[in-house]
Formats: structure tokens, C-alpha cells, sequence
């Protein structure tokens, strides 16, 4: 065996130019938001695709707080029902709760993390304003069946303000947090859903410390301007004006016109954004040299794994999810599968779990939720294991994983 190394799980990816360049926003004097928060905005509006002149895309200082101000800017509320899927991490679902919607929880596939489309369609009803879709680990949901769903019910659908009756049918907010920089078809992710948000937590491929942005497609008959604007009041306190433009002469005098929220990135977060935009094209290819070397050696020893990378997407390359199979097929049991966690970590190489279905824990319980009616999901849930996958890891390390996590596998499975 190799010499103990200490590989940790999700390590942030730092280079000395971004310490530069919040250097550099410190000395400026502007701290909050301001000239590098609209900036990487207008970046990251342009790598994605979707209109630049408002821009389309507003930095907040988490993805949790981009997807519930996009239900918020829907409208939706008290009576209104969003379907969700299972299996995902709470932020999902939470924002529901946030704007006092009904949680509609669905079940993943048998043989997938996706939803179970077929769920979905009977689950819709008049109530449904919307479906979160969440791009797991990075790797695009089926958005053709979504859309096919959604067309289908659109008789149901009953509008509660102007965007929504311009939508004129169910809308698609994307839980996008780990989904930065992927595609399908060609066309990035950010620009399918009609609303898309993607966190920039430490753990993420492209991280500002704390962050992430909404972006949002042009809507028919909506100004984008407007939605900007309407974004930027809810993210401070319904200020009708930021930092930057109270800053000009004689600007001082405002008007708060809702007594809503504070949720806004600041130049720091910013600064680090516009450093790692610029590193990011080599990140994700080196994240996918890393989970093609995983692939080749995992998938003959007949581990299922999260699929990156096809002919019709590209995945961020987020998490390397792993579920061990015994050689006759059946799955090594959650047991089982803590004791290879505990085996990794005592050899130095950290690895995580995703996810615990949310109607596994209390927040969820307490709401009526109850993991008997999700199997697929507590089957995939119950011996998956996520190895370290992150742009700290030199060649060396990607071996050692390799190496340590082969040996468990062949002893676990009996090959």
C-alpha cells in the first residue's frame, strides 16, 4: 500500500490572485456591493448566454437566497403547491417552506437520481406554480420532459401576477448549486430553466466563500430590467438604492418601498468571483480528467457512478458519486457502507455522503413526510458514497484514492 496521505473532501480551490484581488477590493474602500459584484454579473450573464443588458443574472450572497427570491418575484405563496424532488440537499425544499408554499415531494427513478417524471405529471393539480428540477452533482435533468410536462398541464395553470401570466404555465426554477459551467445540447445551464440558481459555497467547483447567483431567460411581454430591479429591492431591505448609487453626488436621499430582505454579495465575495471566472475553463477540465480516471478504474468493478459526461451534456463535475454492489448485485448495506467511510478516512482520504433524503430528517418528519414512501430514494441514499473530487488534487492523490477505495470495493463486494 502507498504511504498515508491526508486527502480532505471539497477543499476551496484559492490561488494567490485571488488573495491579489481582494487585496485590492479591501484598499478600494468599496467592501460591499459594488463595481465587482456588477461586473461578474455581467461575466457570468455572458457565459451563460442569456441577456446581458440588465444583466440577467443578479449575485446574492447564497443559492438559497437566489431560489426563494425567484418565488417571491413569482408570486408564490400561501396556497400555492412546488414540487421538489426527495433527494437533494434541504435548500431545495426549504425556500418552499420560506415563502409558505406546500412542499410537494417526489420520489427519484429506480435506476437514476433524476425525479421520477412520471410523478411529477400526476402530482401537478390548479395549486402547482412551480417545480424545482435539481442538476445532481452537476449533471443536467431531463428539461424535454419537464418542458413536455408542463405543456401538457398548462390548462391547469392559473396565474398569480404579471410574470406568471406571462410564463403562462408552470415555471422551472432550477436548483442549479452545483450545476456552474455545465451544459446540454449546447446550451448552458442558467439558460434553460426559466429561472436557474447556482451557489458559489466553498465546497463548489467556482466558490466567491459564500455566494451564488439567480439568472433567468427572457420572459415575453417582461422587462429584464425590471426583474433586475425587482431583484435588487428584495436582496436590501427594499432600498431604492444600493451603495454604489447613493454614492454619487447628492445621491444620498432614498425610499424603502417593501420591508423585505438582505441578502446581497459583497465586492469581496466579488473580487474572488471575477479571479476564479477567469481560472475556471481549466478547473473543469481538470474535473473531468479526474472523473474519467475514477470511471475507468471504479466502473469494471462494477460500482455505479454518477454519469458526467455524454454526447449530449456536459456536467460540472461536481461530486463523484459512487454506490457498491456485492458480485451478485444486491447492494452492500448502509452499514456496511459507513464502515468504508470510516476505512477511507482512517487511511486519510475524507468522503461524504449525498444525500440523506430530506423526508429523512426531523424538519421533514415534522412536516408528514415519511421515507417509507420514497424507496428509490433510501435505496440509492443507502450505499452511496461520494469520493474526494476537487482541483487540489494532484495525480498522486486521484491514485491513492483509486487505489485505497479498489481494495475496500473488491473486499466488500467479494470480488
Amino acid at each position: 500500500m502507498t504511504k498515508k496521505m491526508n486527502i480532505p473532501f471539497s477543499p476551496p480551490d484559492i490561488s494567490d490572485a485571488e488573495v491579489e484581488e481582494v487585496a485590492k477590493a479591501l484598499k478600494s474602500g468599496w467592501i460591499t456591493t459594488g463595481p465587482r459584484v456588477k461586473q461578474l454579473e455581467k461575466k457570468i450573464a455572458e457565459y451563460i448566454g442569456v441577456p446581458t443588458e440588465a444583466p440577467n443574472c443578479v449575485c446574492l450572497n447564497s443559492q438559497t437566497a437566489c431560489a426563494e427570491l425567484a418565488l417571491r418575484l413569482l408570486g408564490i405563496g400561501k396556497g400555492d403547491e412546488v414540487i421538489v424532488p426527495a433527494y437533494t440537499y434541504t435548500a431545495s425544499a426549504s425556500v418552499i417552506a420560506h415563502v409558505g408554499a406546500k412542499i410537494v415531494m417526489i420520489d427519484c427513478q429506480k435506476n437514476s437520481l433524476e425525479m421520477d417524471y412520471e410523478a411529477v405529471e400526476k402530482a401537478i393539480n390548479e395549486r402547482t406554480k412551480a417545480i424545482i428540477p435539481v442538476s445532481l452533482g452537476g449533471v443536467p435533468c431531463d428539461y424535454d420532459r419537464l418542458f413536455e410536462i408542463i405543456e401538457k398541464k398548462k390548462s391547469l395553470f392559473k396565474p398569480n401576477n404579471d410574470i406568471q401570466k406571462a410564463i403562462g404555465r408552470i415555471a422551472l426554477c432550477e436548483d442549479t448549486a452545483h450545476a456552474f459551467g455545465a451544459s446540454k445540447n449546447g446550451v448552458m445551464l442558467g439558460n434553460i430553466c426559466d429561472f436557474s440558481s447556482f451557489s458559489f459555497h466553498a465546497v463548489k467547483n467556482f466558490t466567491t466563500a459564500e455566494g451564488g447567483c439567480l439568472t433567468w431567460k427572457h420572459i415575453e411581454g417582461i422587462d429584464d430590467a425590471e426583474i433586475y430591479h425587482q431583484l435588487q429591492l428584495l436582496s436590501l431591505h427594499g432600498q431604492s438604492k444600493d451603495a454604489l448609487k447613493k454614492n454619487q453626488p447628492g445621491m444620498w436621499e432614498y425610499d424603502i418601498v417593501g420591508t423585505w430582505y438582505k441578502c446581497n454579495m459583497t465586492d469581496i465575495m466579488g473580487a474572488i468571483g471575477l479571479v476564479q471566472f477567469d481560472r475556471y475553463p481549466g478547473m473543469l477540465k481538470r474535473r473531468k480528467e479526474i472523473v474519467e480516471r475514477y470511471d475507468a478504474a471504479f466502473k469494471p468493478l462494477g460500482v455505479e457512478v454518477l454519469n458526467h459526461y455524454s454526447k449530449n451534456y456536459s456536467s460540472s463535475g461536481h461530486l463523484y458519486i459512487t454506490r457498491v454492489f456485492r458480485k451478485n448485485g444486491t447492494p452492500i448495506s448502509d452499514q456496511e457502507r459507513r464502515e468504508i467511510i470510516i476505512k477511507m478516512a482512517e487511511a486519510g482520504v475524507a468522503c461524504n455522503v449525498h444525500y440523506k433524503p430530506l423526508p429523512m430528517h426531523t424538519a421533514y418528519k415534522k412536516l408528514g413526510f415519511n421515507i417509507e414512501n420514497y424507496p428509490n430514494a433510501y435505496a440509492h441514499y443507502e450505499n452511496e458514497i461520494t469520493l474526494p473530487l476537487h482541483t487540489c488534487l494532484k495525480d498522486e492523490e486521484v491514485d491513492y484514492v483509486i487505489e485505497l477505495f479498489s481494495k475496500l470495493v473488491k473486499e466488500y463486494a467479494g470480488l
